[in-house]
């Protein structure tokens, strides 16, 4: 990965993280200073809460990409320290969509008149899940590849023994 594209994606990752953090203070805000704009509803306090959750699983994401860019740059990305922040991508993935499939929850008594909506939310909850998945198949792909590394490497120590 070039430095210019590891520049780039820092940049897009601040400004995403900066965003978020600002969507979290502003949600946290209304729902402890009562100044709700809003009748203050169950479902609109509920709605609230899962968008600071939800985008807490936004934020883990986005630092444990930053670490995986970080340990690319520095070429230790073939580590099993990488599985780490692997790991932490899909929990957070899996911890989106379920938070997905709760605000599905929260909203389909507001869709009696139009259940499609509330099917679509929740194919949008397994296509999420999908994403977990994928992530999922690249880290095994990563284990094979340490694994390669690994040998690659007591490979040529015994090569380096021999002359």
């Amino acid at each position: 990965m070039g430095k210019l594209a590891v520049r780039a994606l820092r940049v897009v990752l601040a400004v995403v993280f900066t965003g978020t953090v600002f969507v979290q203070a502003l949600m946290v805000w209304v729902l402890l200073s009562g100044s709700d704009p809003e009748d203050g509803t169950l479902p609109l306090t509920a709605l609230r809460v899962l968008t600071v959750l939800g985008v807490g699983a936004v934020q883990v994401v986005l630092v444990c990409v930053w670490r995986l860019v970080t340990m690319v740059r520095g070429g230790t990305v073939f580590s099993h320290a990488a599985f780490r922040y692997l790991d932490g991508i899909i929990g957070a993935i899996v911890a989106a969509a379920l938070v997905w499939f709760a605000v599905t929850a929260v909203n389909a008594p507001g869709q009696r008149d139009d259940p499609g909506v509330t099917l679509v939310m929740g194919g949008i909850g397994v296509a999420v899940l999908g994403v977990a998945l994928i992530v999922l198949v690249l880290r095994t792909l990563l284990t094979q590849a340490v694994a390669r590394d690994l040998e690659a490497a007591r490979m040529q120590a015994e090569l380096d023994g021999v002359i």
